[in-house]
């Protein structure tokens, strides 16, 4: 129990890191720290069809005309939706059209679920960091965690901006690693 709680404190506390330090840039600057990340993680995604993605937060690697050029691509294109506090469903992304704030008041897309798992190429996952064995610090949910907990979940890709990459991300036996990090 103490081991624990000394998990979740290190984990709280590099989540405060990560945010000062996002706080000191402007959303212009964030968005354009993005373009290189966006164009690196691209080249993961040439051969990908089926394409598991999120739609940024302000604070995050900026995916939202990524989305809209993948789907232009003739990608399919999923995209989370959060339905309750300990689960997330999957839906089609076919433009900003298919967006509706919800429940943690993130866009999510408002289509019928979409279940075959096993068509899903790629994930490309947000993180609050990241270290270089893909270990990652999400939002302290664990969405993403239960998500791809199955055995055979699809390649995973995690993005964020260099300064959100650290030495050590702490881990537990629910937390699950990214395969690469861009």
């Amino acid at each position: 129990m103490a081991r624990l709680r000394k998990l979740l404190m290190l984990k709280k506390e590099l989540r405060q890191h990560i945010r000062e330090i996002k706080r000191q840039f402007s959303q212009q600057q964030l968005e354009e720290l993005s373009f290189p990340i966006i164009a690196r993680l691209k080249s993961c995604l040439t051969n990908a069809k089926t394409i598991l993605a999120y739609y940024s937060l302000p604070d995050e690697v900026d995916t939202r005309q990524l989305l809209d050029d993948l789907v232009a691509e003739g990608k399919t294109v999923l995209l989370p939706k959060v339905i309750d506090d300990e689960n997330m469903e999957i839906r089609r992304y076919t433009g900003r059209q298919d967006l509706e704030e919800g429940i943690l008041h993130l866009m999510e897309p408002i289509g019928e679920p979409f279940t075959d798992y096993e068509d899903i190429d790629i994930v490309v996952v947000p993180g609050l960091a990241f270290d270089a064995e893909g270990h990652r610090l999400g939002r302290g949910r664990g969405y993403y965690d239960r998500f791809l907990h199955r055995k055979n979940h699809p390649f995973c890709v995690g993005i964020c901006f260099d300064f959100q990459k650290v030495a050590e991300v702490p881990v537990d036996e629910y937390d699950i690693p990214v395969d690469e990090v861009v």
